[in-house]
C-alpha cells in the first residue's frame, strides 16, 4: 500500500532519525510551537516518547491497524497525531507485523524492532508490551524517556488539543498518569449470568433524579494515556495511584473494536466540521 507523507510527517522521522544517531553534526531540525508556553519550559529537560501498539492480530476487524479509514491506515491516524505534537521527541509503533513496520515507516513513524510474538497475542495486557519495549530501547540505544504518550490507533477521531490538553495538566499536576475521559449517564447497569439487570455503580444517592447523581465518565478507549515513566516501571500499570483526566467531548469518543464502531467513526470523521457547526449553535 502506497501512502503519501505529509510534510509535517517526514520533518519528524527526519528528527527522530537524526536524534537517534547524535545529529551526525547535523543541525537539529526546528519543530513546531503547537504546545502551550509552559510546556515548552520542560522541552529541553524532559523525554517524552509516544508508542503506538498495532498487533497483527485483529479478529473483529480483519486487518484492523491498516484498513483504510478515510483515505489511509487506521494507524497512519494516530501517527499523524503524534507527529504534530511539538513536545513529543520520538513517535515509536510497537508491532509484531512487517506489513504494519513498512506503512508505519511509510506514514513517519519509528518501529526500531518487531514485538516478539509471544507478547502478541490477545492475552498479553498493553503494560507488559510496554514493558518490553522501554527495557529494549534502554538496553539497545540508551533512550530512557521521562514520559511515555500512549496512542491506540482506535481512536481515529482524537485531536492534537487532546493530547496537548493532557500534557498540560501533566505538567501542572505532576500527576502518575493522565488519561481522557467521556461524560456519560450516571447510572450504569450490567446484566448477570441469568440476564437480569444490576445497578453496575452502587451509589449512596438512592435518589430517582438524575440531577443529584454525581457525574460520571467512561475512559474512552486509548484516546490519550501520558503516564510518567519511572512511575510506571515502579507500578507496572499505566492506571496509576494518582491518575488524573481530561474530559473529552462525547461523541468523538469511539473506540473501534467491532465493526460497527469502524463505520461509525469514519462516518463522524468525515463529518467532523458539520456536526462541530451544529454543536456550537447550542453554546
Amino acid at each position: 500500500m502506497e501512502v503519501e507523507i505529509p510534510s509535517q510527517l517526514k520533518h519528524k522521522a527526519q528528527y527522530t532519525r537524526l536524534r537517534r544517531s547524535g545529529f551526525g553534526g547535523q543541525a537539529i531540525p526546528k519543530q513546531s510551537t503547537m504546545a502551550s508556553n509552559n510546556t515548552n519550559r520542560y522541552r529541553k529537560l524532559e523525554k517524552v516518547l509516544a508508542v503506538i501498539p498495532a498487533r497483527g492480530g485483529s479478529r473483529r476487524i480483519p486487518n484492523k491497524n491498516i484498513r483504510p479509514f478515510a483515505g489511509r491506515p487506521l494507524i497512519a491516524h494516530a501517527i499523524r497525531q503524534a507527529c504534530a505534537v511539538s513536545f513529543i521527541d520520538r513517535v515509536v509503533v510497537d508491532t509484531d507485523s512487517e506489513r504494519i513496520a513498512r506503512i508505519a515507516r511509510e506514514c513517519g513513524a519509528e518501529v526500531p524492532f518487531l514485538r516478539p510474538r509471544r507478547l502478541a497475542t490477545d492475552s498479553v495486557s498493553v503494560n507488559k508490551a510496554i514493558l518490553h519495549l522501554l527495557n529494549r530501547l534502554k538496553k539497545e540505544e540508551g533512550f530512557e524517556p521521562d514520559y511515555v504518550v500512549l496512542l491506540q490507533t482506535t481512536s481515529p477521531l482524537r485531536e492534537v488539543r487532546d493530547i496537548e490538553a493532557c500534557w498540560k495538566l501533566m505538567q501542572k499536576t505532576r500527576a502518575d498518569t493522565v488519561l481522557t475521559v467521556a461524560p456519560t449517564h450516571p447510572r450504569l447497569y450490567h446484566l448477570d449470568r441469568k440476564q437480569n439487570l444490576v445497578l453496575a455503580n452502587k451509589s449512596a444517592h438512592t435518589s430517582t433524579n438524575i440531577q443529584e447523581w454525581p457525574k460520571a465518565y467512561l475512559l474512552n478507549g486509548c484516546f490519550v494515556y501520558i503516564f510518567n515513566t519511572a512511575a510506571f516501571l515502579k507500578q507496572k500499570v499505566v492506571i496509576m495511584k494518582n491518575t488524573k483526566a481530561v474530559i473529552c467531548d462525547k461523541w468523538r469518543s469511539v473506540d473501534v473494536d467491532e465493526p460497527e464502531d469502524f463505520v461509525l467513526a469514519e462516518l463522524l470523521y468525515r463529518h467532523q466540521e458539520e456536526i462541530e457547526g451544529k454543536m456550537r449553535k447550542f453554546a
